[in-house]
């Protein structure tokens, strides 16, 4: 039975799910119009329509008109009909998935209309008693009908836009977008149309609708995951495109242009013949498709010998070690998340061997803040096409937890518990969007004590919900949890999360979303020194060494993988222990200052450049990309990098 057979089956179950959510909503209705009448809450929302009618003024008014009438019928159906034919029409978009976010869209608005008029030949609701400023429809008050349009709409253009837009741009065009629900609900209570109840059954009604459709018609489609962790689908099925044979012209190395400023002088430089090229593949996300594109792609580069091996949960890096030992090998390809580049980097730490990233993760988040691309085959086509830099490892220890290293961030308390709990099969249908909901769960959780000594100071003793530190900065969309970090800097960032109560978390929500938007950077930290932010909630810290020591044992993370809680975490940078492959400048771009920081990676005896370069020199004034990296002219960590050690291939600990 082929995927999108699979996926079709489990589509139309998933659809036999409206009806049981009209069955529930229509019963919901006759509890409140029943036996719930009289009980609160629903006893006193007469006396809070009474009391909006009681103090209405004009420029309330003329709002809450404008928005009835952006929820009206008429309106709901015709931007329905304009949104539809945009995703139809829009460009550089394969077919498929065009299709499919119509009729999502499509789908859910006419999905929710439908629970809608079921319900209401079930459940009839009277009018609050005030005087209305709309005509009063003849169908039921409850549930809302215009709050259930608008969520459905607005609610699935959200689900769109993040999917398809990345950094502050999704975050500004998501949160306007879910802002029109709630506020339609409020116009329909200001103007006398709805009872409390209705509206908040109508957001529900319409909500629950989007869920249905959206594990219906986009988690279920065959594809490849985006950034929001919603699938990708290519222009043609996986099976399709891997039975596709390569041409033989195909298969010699792609000469490289003379007048791009990256190219690679390995290419170059490399000897007669074939080249052999080791590939790391997680069986889980990397698709058979797509180990047939990265296959083709690798031949069309120069690399005909090619050894596979598959990750296991006893094995994260497969068999890496035992095949790179068997002949001399160009190349490393890990296809897979960041728990699996962890594992090939700790392999691969101190060698002279680059390392080149296919994400096909949950969060990919080395591959966002080196700006690699989303889509698996064009990350390791552009990667391919620039060149090799050399960026930072961290080198982590603690009771329980043998020495090794991470390449993204590690961490204890409330993030590890998080990723402890996040369910496998939500990670699988949702992305990364399934740590929100374990998160969720541990917003309650205790506040732990510890100590930190940075770079061997004194012990600072603090109170926290989690600790962070950070080979990298960003998380997804962009959102700088450590906006100090950068993958070539030759330090690792720290940053505490202590928020007090509601307000602590809206505090340093607000932080982080505004740093987000805004792209700034304040002056970096050397070691000892510390920063507070969002009124104490955030704490950072700057070293090469950092100890940690918690009073209780507490849960701990690397890269997004769960490990054992304990009491203890020592981490030290080793500064450009790993070469990487990475994309170049677009074309007409130069790295102009950005040449001045600094160099931790090579790519020829002539040419040096940094990861800081290849990962953002389109930001030649110095000012953060939003993703990790930086490229500045007299940045001030660029002395720090000319000036340090280079990385050792052997440490007294016995990590390799």
């Amino acid at each position: 039975m082929s995927n999108a057979h699979t996926a079709g089956v489990r589509s139309g179950r998933l659809l036999l799910l409206l009806p049981l959510q009209a069955a529930s909503v229509a019963g919901l209705g006759l509890l409140v119009t029943g036996p719930l009448a009289d009980r609160w809450p629903l006893s006193v929302e007469d006396g809070v329509n009474r009391a909006l009618a009681d103090r209405r003024e004009a420029l309330a008014t003329a709002l809450s008109e404008g928005m009835s009438l952006l929820a009206s019928t008429r309106s709901i159906v015709t931007l329905t009909l304009v949104a539809v034919l945009a995703l139809l029409l829009l460009p550089g978009v394969p077919r498929l998935r065009r299709w499919r976010d119509a009729a999502f869209l499509a789908g859910s608005v006419a999905a929710q209309s439908a629970v809608f008029l079921l319900v209401t030949m079930v459940v009839g609701r009277a009018r609050p008693d005030v005087s209305h400023l709309d005509a009063a429809p003849p169908t039921s008050s409850f549930p809302s009908g215009h709050v259930g349009a608008a969520t459905a709409l607005f609610g699935g253009l959200a689900v769109l836009a993040a999917g398809r837009l990345r950094g502050a741009e999704r975050a500004l065009v998501v949160g306007l977008l879910l802002l029109i629900p709630p506020a339609v609900a409020a116009s329909r209570l200001y103007r006398g149309m709805h009872h409390p109840s209705d509206v908040v059954v109508g957001l529900l009604n319409g909500g629950c609708t989007l869920l249905v459709m959206a594990y219906a018609l986009l988690l279920s489609t065959p594809g490849t995951r985006t950034s929001a962790g919603l699938p990708t689908p290519r222009s043609e099925p996986d099976d399709a495109q891997a039975a596709t044979p390569v041409p033989e012209q195909d298969a010699a190395p792609a000469a490289p242009s003379p007048s791009t400023r990256f190219a690679s002088a390995d290419a170059l430089e490399a000897p007669a013949g074939p080249r052999r090229a080791v590939v790391v593949r997680h069986p889980h996300g990397c698709g058979d498709g797509t180990a047939a594109r990265v296959r083709a792609l690798l031949r069309h580069h120069g690399y005909t010998d090619q050894a596979w091996t598959s990750t296991s949960a006893e094995e994260p890096a497969g068999a890496l070690a035992a095949r790179m030992a068997e002949a001399d090998t160009a190349l490393v390809v890990v296809c897979g998340g960041d728990g699996t580049v962890r594992a090939c980097a700790d392999v691969l730490s101190g060698g002279a061997i680059p390392l080149a990233i296919v994400p096909c993760g949950t969060g990919n988040l080395l591959a966002r803040n080196l700006r690699l691309p989303s889509d698996p085959d064009t990350a390791l086509r552009e990667a391919l096409a620039g060149a090799t830099a050399g960026i930072d490892l961290g080198r982590i220890h603690g009771d329980g937890l043998a020495p090794t290293r991470f390449t993204v961030m590690a961490g204890a308390g409330f993030d590890a518990a998080m990723v402890r709990d996040a369910s496998a099969r939500l990670k699988q249908r949702l992305g990364w969007a399934a740590y929100v909901l374990s998160a969720l769960r541990h917003l309650g959780d205790p506040r732990m004590r510890l100590t930190i000594r940075l770079d061997g100071g004194a012990p600072l003793e603090r109170r926290a919900r989690m600790v962070v530190l950070g080979n990298v900065g960003s998380l997804q969309g962009g959102l700088p949890l450590l906006p100090d970090a950068r993958p070539d800097s030759g330090r690792l960032e720290v940053v505490l999360l202590d928020p007090r109560g509601v307000a602590g978390w809206l505090a340093a929500a607000r932080h982080l979303l505004t740093r987000s938007a805004t792209r700034t950077s304040g002056p970096r930290l050397s070691a000892g020194r510390d920063r507070r932010a969002a009124g104490g909630a955030l704490e950072y810290f700057s070293a090469e060494r950092i100890v940690l020591r918690f009073a209780r044992p507490q849960p701990r993370e690397l890269d997004g993988d769960a490990f054992a809680a304990g009491t203890r975490l020592t981490a030290e940078v080793e500064p450009g222990a790993l070469r990487v492959w990475l994309p170049g400048p677009g074309e007409g771009e130069t790295v102009g200052a950005a040449e001045t920081v600094g160099a931790t990676g090579t790519v020829g005896a002539s040419e040096t450049v940094t990861a800081a370069d290849m990962a953002g020199a389109t930001d030649a004034a110095g000012e953060p990309d939003g993703y990790g990296c930086t490229a500045g002219l007299g940045e001030p960590h660029g002395a720090q990098r000319a000036g340090r050690p280079p990385a050792r291939t052997r440490r007294p600990d016995g990590v390799r």
